[in-house]
C-alpha cells in the first residue's frame, strides 16, 4: 500500500467531470465499476469530514467561452446542446453533490483552468488533493500536472478514474502520475480516510 498521510483540515477530494454524458456513457467505466469505487471514496471522505468539491465542463448560453480554434469544445457548441443553468445538474446521480459542496463550472480541461478552483482551495487552506474523475487522459492528467506545479500534494485514486482507452489509463497511472503523487486503490483510500 502506498503511504497516505492526510491532514483532513488541509485535504480536499475533487470529483472531476463526473458528468452523466461522459462517465455515464463510458463502457470501460461501467466494466471497471468506476462510479461504485468513486462513491465508496466519496462516502468515506464525507464521513471523515474532508472537504469535497466538484468540477464539470460548463458554459454560459451560446458558449461565449469557446473559441473557434478549440475543435472539441467548438463541436459541442455547434451541436446546439443546451446546458442547464446549474452545473450540478450535469453530475451523475450516483455521486451527486450534497449541500455545501461546491460545483465549479470549468471552461477548459484542467480543474484549475477557467474556474475558481484554486481560489476555493486557497480560501480553505488546502494543500492536499485527492483526485478522481473522467477522463484519466483529460481532466485528471491536466489537473495533476498543474496541481503539481502549484505544489499541491496529490493522491490519485486509480479505480476512481476512467478513460475510454485502458492502455492510456494504465500508462498514466503506472508511469506518469507516480512522479507527481501517490496512486492508490479506492480500498486503500477508504482505509486511509477511515483512519482520520
Amino acid at each position: 500500500m502506498a503511504e497516505i498521510i492526510l491532514d483532513k483540515s488541509k485535504t480536499a477530494l475533487l470529483m472531476a467531470d463526473f458528468a452523466t454524458s461522459g462517465i455515464g456513457q463510458n463502457p470501460v467505466a461501467e466494466e471497471r465499476h468506476t462510479l461504485e469505487r468513486a462513491k465508496d471514496v466519496l462516502d468515506a471522505a464525507r464521513t471523515a469530514g474532508v472537504f469535497v468539491a466538484y468540477c464539470v465542463s460548463h458554459f454560459r448560453p451560446g458558449y461565449p467561452e469557446v473559441s473557434d480554434r478549440d475543435r472539441t469544445r467548438a463541436a459541442r457548441r455547434d451541436s446546439g446542446e443546451v446546458l442547464p443553468t446549474d452545473p450540478a445538474e450535469l453530475i451523475h446521480t450516483s455521486v451527486k453533490p450534497m449541500p455545501g459542496e461546491p460545483v465549479l463550472g470549468k471552461h477548459r480541461t484542467s480543474a484549475f483552468s477557467g474556474s475558481a478552483f484554486e481560489m476555493v482551495l486557497r480560501a480553505k487552506n488546502i494543500d492536499t488533493l485527492i483526485l478522481m474523475g473522467h477522463s484519466t487522459s483529460g481532466v485528471i492528467l491536466s489537473t495533476v500536472r498543474l496541481a503539481a506545479d502549484l505544489d499541491y500534494q496529490l493522491v490519485v485514486v486509480e479505480d476512481g478514474c476512467a478513460d475510454r482507452d485502458p492502455e492510456v489509463h494504465k500508462l498514466l497511472m503506472e508511469k506518469v502520475f507516480p512522479r507527481q503523487g501517490a496512486v492508490v486503490s479506492s480500498k486503500e483510500m477508504v482505509e486511509a480516510l477511515a483512519a482520520l
